[in-house]
């Protein structure tokens, strides 16, 4: 838990109002001051085929964050077999967390209630810390079977969803969800939010952009705000979350109870302590050490083909804060072989 209060010092003599951020130019980061206010939690952001349980682990061993929520599980028409829950989840076995003790809480995606709900009775048996709701991927091969973000132009089916998963999921394990703006446009996004406070979500991440915005800047931190006046339960606020200034940014313009961190932390690690006021960034040397754990763990549990390239595409991440990450990335660039990356790590002076 963390807690915050922002005010930025314009110069000598003027102060902006409290809970105000106005952009700054870097040389005046300085004049970002930090002070108590009211708890808050960083979540690490569900992000399918990068932020899975390997980089979960290592990342939440680097510390800062609160509690993960999983890559989605997708529902058809089906009731899911455990193993497959434990294959993208593997944090229940040990009592839904990592091995550094964060809870995670599984995600499913899918459009068919009575299924969703059916499914989230099983996973619920598995002692996971809550069941969370996919109504954010804007991905079309997602989309175009019915799930994610495409949900969110019908607010009636978002109820009966979240109704079914929250009668099918004990009292005591919350249930959330997270969601977008909307689909081509936000006119729909209070109504999505007030329908999975209905159902029954115990708490809601806002992405704020539409599917059809995807990924691109800007994220709308300000229509958070609309969905957080109408709702009594807690919102969090996700999107566009790279930096201080932006966590700040954020949560002043959205007034959000709390922050998920996604590509910001994978690209900055220690992104999450940072926005606790700890420190600003890990020293290469001390990133190395978890970046040779991530290896080891990924050449330990993933197919040999996929190997160099969840390497890479951490490095790819990691270049845009740090330098030694570009010279490492472009040293490996072309190798896929993973005994010629642990060459290079030896002959580079990686720790083992």
């Amino acid at each position: 838990m963390i807690a915050l209060l922002i005010c930025v010092v314009l110069d000598a003599h003027q102060i902006s109002p409290l809970g105000r951020v106005l952009p700054i130019p870097i040389s005046m980061r300085h004049h970002l001051i930090w002070i108590c206010s009211s708890p808050m939690n960083l979540v690490l952001a569900p992000m399918e085929g990068l932020l899975d349980f390997v980089l979960r682990d290592t990342l939440t061993r680097i510390g800062g964050v609160d509690r993960c929520v999983s890559e989605f599980i997708r529902v058809t028409n089906t009731l899911l077999p455990d193993r497959l829950f434990y294959r993208v989840v593997p944090e229940l076995h040990n009592h839904g967390q990592t091995p550094s003790g964060i809870p995670v809480r599984p995600q499913l995606l899918g459009s068919d209630a009575s299924c969703l709900g059916d499914n989230a009775a099983r996973i619920a048996r598995l002692s996971p810390f809550g069941v969370d709701l996919n109504f954010g991927c804007p991905a079309k091969v997602v989309n175009r079977h019915g799930g994610g973000a495409s949900l969110l132009d019908d607010p009636d089916l978002l109820l009966r969803i979240m109704s079914a998963v929250r009668r099918s999921v004990p009292a005591d394990k919350p249930t959330s969800a997270k969601m977008r703006l909307g689909v081509n446009d936000d006119r729909l996004a209070v109504e999505c939010a007030l329908a999975l406070e209905e159902g029954g979500a115990t708490e809601i991440v806002v992405h704020a952009r539409t599917k059809a915005d995807a990924y691109r800047p800007p994220a709308y931190w300000h229509r958070i705000a609309d969905i957080k006046a109408a709702i009594r339960i807690p919102i969090i606020a996700n999107g566009e979350i790279w930096t201080l200034q932006d966590a700040a940014q954020a949560r002043a313009e959205s007034g959000c109870d709390s922050l998920m961190l996604g590509r910001g932390i994978v690209t900055n690690p220690a992104l999450a302590w940072a926005i606790r006021g700890e420190k600003d960034s890990l020293p290469w040397p001390v990133l190395l050490s978890h970046m040779a754990h991530f290896w080891q763990l990924v050449c330990k549990t993933q197919e040999t083909r996929q190997q160099a390239g969840r390497l890479k595409q951490w490095l790819n991440f990691l270049r845009r804060h740090y330098p030694e990450a570009q010279l490492a990335f472009a040293a490996i660039r072309t190798i896929n072989a993973p005994a010629e990356i642990d060459r290079w790590m030896l002959e580079s002076g990686w720790p083992r």
